[in-house]
């Protein structure tokens, strides 16, 4: 492996600065400064076979790539990416939602590569700083590759839900994973007045901290986030039970089956909290035949492309599905139209009011993997 050249990457790191902050912006400096490169030895990329391939230092356009505006896949399990640094403009507009003040203490939920926690190091210094990572080898890689850049903040190895309450109180908390709902623990932990900022389903949450209530909105731009993983002895199986649908009562619908989960991405991922999809296609002709919707608490649904639908489990997916059409139409909703409010008891997603349209969020903290 060749090394990065150091002249090189100084002048890449400092025109993407220029290039994703506007003048005067606080973070400027630091993304001028800090390494992304060093954080990111190795990056993979998928050719036009779709395999992976590694993308090393000292590879042709490897600089170029790294201090791009682009999310970069950093760790494969069974050749499904597990882990990736973020596109920079979107952690420069979460890093700017924080809202940080000098000398506050701030916890980042998902270590990662480090290369963010070494921005908020940077910003903060090192000691105002915890970060956690359920992944012992990614928070080994990121603690050493921090102390190398000259950031010493306290690394942690354990399950973000949980937070680091050794460390607590905190003023600010930043996750760099996709959670389905807030940890009651990060609020066990937040300091009255304290922010945190979070991705819930596909948009980023702003929420201020008093007591064991918090509340706020979502922000107006989109943004895709791997979700959390919890610690290994905590990891359970959420296979979808299709099978169970072939005793239930078929019923008909009038949502159109194609593109609904594109057409009403945003809400739904609130609307229906953690849920995933999959789809059959026929092969005879590569037409879409069904899609299928399952939630971490059991509930299952299949929509077949001629109207039909079955479902199973505690919650009627298809039905949430067709209140979100049924309010939103095709038009996608504005993201920051919708609010979060979080008590110790239950936590609800709005439109528009907290007394209008809402969707109780699963608790993150019970929710099988």
């Amino acid at each position: 492996m060749t090394a990065a050249d150091p002249a090189t990457a100084r002048r890449l790191r400092q025109a993407m600065a220029e290039t994703i902050t506007e003048s005067g912006d606080p973070w400027r400096l630091a993304f001028a400064e800090v390494p992304r490169h060093l954080f990111v030895p190795t990056f993979w990329k998928q050719n036009d076979k779709r395999t992976w391939e590694p993308i090393n230092a000292g590879a042709p356009g490897y600089l170029e790539e790294i201090y791009s505006d682009q999310a970069l896949t950093t760790q494969l399990d069974g050749g499904e990416p597990t882990s990736s640094t973020s596109q920079p403009s979107v952690m420069l507009t979460m890093l700017n939602t924080l809202d940080i003040h000098d000398g506050q203490r701030v916890l980042e939920i998902g270590t990662g590569t480090g290369y963010n926690a070494a921005l908020l190091c940077h910003r903060l210094g090192d000691r105002h700083l915890a970060t956690i990572d359920v992944d012992p080898e990614l928070t080994g890689l990121a603690e050493a590759r921090l102390n190398q850049s000259g950031y010493r903040p306290a690394v942690y190895t354990g399950d973000g839900a949980a937070g680091v309450p050794q460390r607590a109180s905190f003023d600010r908390i930043i996750a760099t994973c996709r959670l389905s709902s807030v940890p009651r623990a990060w609020l066990e932990q937040a300091a009255d007045g304290a922010v945190i900022v979070v991705p819930i389903g596909w948009g980023l949450a702003r929420l201020t901290v008093h007591g064991q209530h918090a509340e706020g909105s979502f922000q107006a731009g989109g943004v895709q986030f791997m979700p959390r993983r919890p610690a290994p002895a905590a990891a359970g199986t959420a296979d979808p039970m299709f099978g169970e649908l072939s005793t239930a009562t078929p019923s008909n619908t009038e949502l159109p089956v194609a593109n609904v989960l594109d057409r009403l991405g945003f809400p739904l991922s609130l609307a229906l909290g953690g849920y995933s999809s999959c789809t059959w296609t026929s092969d005879a002709t590569g037409e879409l035949e069904a899609i299928g919707i399952w939630t971490p608490d059991g509930s299952v649904a299949r929509a077949e492309s001629d109207g039909t639908v079955r479902q199973a489990g505690p919650r009627q997916l298809w039905r949430t599905a067709e209140e979100v059409h049924a309010l939103f139409g095709d038009a996608p909703p504005n993201r920051d139209d919708f609010g979060l409010t979080v008590t110790a008891d239950s936590q609800c997603v709005w439109f528009k009011t907290p007394d209008g349209p809402h969707w109780r969020l699963p608790d993150e903290n019970s929710l099988p993997t």
